[in-house]
């Protein structure tokens, strides 16, 4: 998608999380007037004394999209400190599991990050503090998901599409569009498989981007009140026809494709990977589709008041090396965002295939994020906010 940085946004929220810099900064004092701190308490204030602290801590505890944790026992090796996840069946999950106090971390895509900066449950990292930040590629860092008001929330963790799966012995296997998910959908109707979530809604309107041009679609997120409806509308034609929305637990769809329940629907690449790696292999082809498709770009966040801020420095720290970079993007099916990692893959073609420096590939996946009444143009504030996203989310789904 267009790596814009929506300045009027984010000095909206810039203005929100201003006013909530005391959450934000936890017990810590403040940085520049106007900006939230990047002081946790408990955390070192130097990288040699975090790495000291880290050891009395002996723990981090983190929420997790599943398979995202990698080398554990290394980590916990080279620092002391042993890896405690939660795996998070959505981004409203994560969002409330982070809230009780329980976590000192997260792995937050798009539609849960910029609700976390606003709020001020998460803090602004110290990039001095984490070595490999600087490895990172500069395009993925400072965006509208993972920043706010010129500073960086947390690192990134790595980046995929939201892919059209379909098996190909249901399937024509040239198939290059989402028309088989929406209008014509007939020949799989009982079999599709959606993902059930109010961002599903930006997929309906990457469609209608490409197919309805009169409707004005720029952002799939940014959706005023004619591009919504169009989109609800659209969703709900689709849904007598869908045989599974699957949840954040991936099983549920893998099992799905695998006993032919499904043939069709939209993915992440993890169960593309499981699906052609199993015994047999699964019939299926991933594709992104003419249309461009959603995607995202998640980040690992510290909470702001985190218990065991030192561990989770580290973490973050060890969560971009290209070790991890290379372990989590071939288990996930992803592209590193740390690109030494491509040197360590056992795929050797892996960040090829995944076009991790492939700029131009990207230009077209749209990353999740948070809707919010500010439509980032002309418009003003008159796009559809996230509570409007989950109240219309409801209703399609009955």
């Amino acid at each position: 998608m267009s790596k814009r940085y929506r300045a009027t946004r984010l000095a909206a929220l810039g203005l929100l999380v201003a006013s909530l810099s005391v959450v934000a900064a936890g017990c810590g004092g403040g940085d520049d007037e106007g900006s939230a701190s990047t002081e946790i308490e408990g955390l070192g204030s130097s990288l040699e004394e975090i790495q000291e602290m880290a050891r009395d801590e002996g723990q981090v505890n983190v929420v997790q999209w599943a398979g995202y944790a990698q080398l554990t026992d290394e980590f916990k090796t080279e620092t002391g400190c042993t890896v405690n996840t939660k795996d998070g069946g959505s981004s409203d999950d994560m969002i409330e599991l982070l809230q009780t106090g329980e976590y000192d971390g997260v792995s937050a895509s798009g539609n849960a990050s910029v609700r976390l900066m606003t709020t001020g449950d998460v803090a602004p990292i110290d990039a001095e503090f984490i070595p490999n930040y600087a490895d990172v590629q500069e395009g993925i860092k400072n965006q509208e998901y993972n920043s706010l008001d010129g500073e960086p929330y947390g690192v990134p963790h790595g980046r995929g599409p939201n892919y059209l799966m379909f098996r190909t012995d249901e399937v024509p296997e040239d198939t290059d569009s989402w028309s088989v998910i929406w209008d014509e959908s007939e020949p799989y109707n009982g079999k599709l498989s959606i993902y059930d979530d109010s961002i599903f809604i930006a997929d309906a309107a990457v469609y209608l981007k490409a197919t309805q041009p009169d409707l004005g679609i720029e952002d799939p997120y940014e959706l005023d009140e004619e591009q919504f409806n169009a989109a609800v509308d659209l969703l709900k034609q689709q849904a007598p026809n869908v045989g599974e929305y699957w949840p954040g637990d991936v099983a549920k769809q893998i099992g799905s494709y695998t006993n032919g329940d499904s043939v069709v629907g939209t993915t992440w690449p993890y169960q593309y990977v499981q699906l052609t790696a199993a015994d047999p292999p699964v019939p299926v082809k991933a594709i992104k589709p003419k249309e461009g498709t959603t995607g995202w770009s998640d980040t690992w966040m510290i909470y702001s008041q985190a218990a065991n801020p030192n561990c989770m420095y580290l973490w973050m720290n060890h969560m971009i090396s290209p070790e991890a970079q290379a372990a989590v993007a071939e288990g996930f099916g992803e592209a590193p965002v740390n690109l030494k990692a491509c040197e360590l893959t056992k795929n050797a073609n892996h960040c090829d295939e995944y076009h991790a420096d492939d700029e131009a590939w990207w230009d077209d996946v749209y990353y999740w994020t948070t809707p919010t009444a500010d439509c980032g143009d002309d418009r003003g504030e008159v796009c559809k906010t996230q509570e409007d996203w989950e109240a219309a989310w409801t209703e399609i789904r009955g």
